[in-house]
């Protein structure tokens, strides 16, 4: 009797699991994990670029009247926040 080539993913044990026929790559035994600087920085550029933009909106800002460049200001920030939330695992 021929033996039949395993193709399908594998259980923990190295057996191929009932009834799969796609490979499966095994979890890396280190997870990427990202430094605590990393989501303080993100969280806390999201949440000053939201202040900045809600002060200007309401003129609590130093100028008195809404301007474009402290809306700018707040738009950067959440946009820093955003590139570094694509850098958290």
């Amino acid at each position: 009797m021929a033996r039949q080539k395993s193709t399908g993913r594998t259980t923990a044990k190295g057996r191929p699991a009932p009834g799969s026929k796609r490979y499966t790559a095994p979890t890396p035994k280190s997870k990427k994990r990202s430094p605590l600087w990393v989501p303080v920085a993100m969280f806390t550029a999201l949440g000053c670029g939201l202040l900045v933009i809600m002060l200007n909106y309401l003129g609590l800002l130093p100028g008195g009247e809404a301007q474009n460049s402290d809306l700018i200001l707040g738009l950067g920030l959440m946009i820093v926040g955003f590139v570094l939330s694509t850098q958290f695992r």
